[in-house]
């Protein structure tokens, strides 16, 4: 089936997707900052841009939407539409975020991943920030 929308449409809908300040990445955030963590928000000068950088306990949290970066889950499926395309588009975010994270552990950072569907319900999002934090705190006590 043809695109119903002209590439101009297309463009503007595309444009409107964002890749920071998500919903996901905006409770993950809330919930670290009010635990008293501090951070710097997309390292640009690190590998793939980690949404959340803590440089005195090097480490960092990507938060990935499951769609765009082909989680395992409901959400990460294949359009049935041009699925060749985006079979080969998420090949290659999997494969992006694979080297970034590699390349993160080779210069020595921490890499954690939290994924779109584990912040679905309060309770999974309790447990998934529940883990962060109790990570966050070893390192902030292993570096004192």
């Amino acid at each position: 089936m043809a695109d119903t929308l002209t590439p101009a449409e297309r463009s503007i809908r595309m444009s409107l997707i964002r890749s920071q300040d998500t919903k996901p990445e905006m409770i993950v955030r809330k919930a670290l900052w009010a635990a008293g963590f501090r951070y710097r928000l997309h390292g640009t000068s690190l590998p793939g841009k980690p949404d959340l950088v803590f440089p005195a306990l090097r480490t960092v949290i990507f938060v990935h939407g499951c769609y765009w970066h082909s989680h395992s889950c409901q959400k990460g499926r294949i359009p049935k539409q041009n699925s060749d395309f985006w079979r080969e588009k998420f090949a290659a975010n999997k494969a992006r975020d694979h080297r970034n994270t590699r390349l993160l552990r080779r210069q020595g950072w921490g890499v954690i991943t939290v994924w779109e569907c584990s912040l679905a319900t309060a309770k999974s999002r309790e447990k998934v920030i529940g883990k962060l934090l109790a990570f966050l705190n070893s390192k902030r006590n292993l570096k004192n």
